[in-house]
């Protein structure tokens, strides 16, 4: 089983900053894909950035040039800097990982909230 351990939620002003990590219990060899969705209150939770092996970064249109999804490979933790934070971007932040080998499949963590209002 994996586990995904999330943290840097928080409320910030619009315009502001905030900083996701996403702590996985196994190492990154272990996963194809990992990366960031949100679910903002009334809404589908929707994709935010994904990396996957070998890949580029895919990030939703909305976020492109105010957030980058970035890794630590070595701590097996990915990282979304969220920058020029807007309200639309208030919602539960869920990180996402997707494992090989054995127990394959989709895992998610608690979800962490974020808040941008004044």
């Amino acid at each position: 089983q994996v586990q995904l351990v999330e943290s840097g939620g928080g409320l910030v002003q619009p315009g502001g900053s905030l900083r996701l990590s996403c702590a996985a219990s196994q190492s990154y060899l272990s996963f194809n894909a990992r990366g960031w969705y949100r679910q903002a209150p009334g809404k589908q939770r929707e994709l935010v950035a994904l990396t996957t092996s070998g890949g580029p970064t895919n990030y939703a249109d909305s976020v492109k040039g105010r957030f980058v999804l970035s890794r630590d490979n070595g701590k097996n933790t990915i990282y979304l800097q969220m920058d020029n934070l807007k309200a639309e971007d208030t919602g539960v932040y869920y990180c996402y990982a997707q494992k090989v080998g054995a127990y394959r499949g989709d895992y998610w963590g608690q979800g962490t909230q974020v808040t941008v209002s004044e």
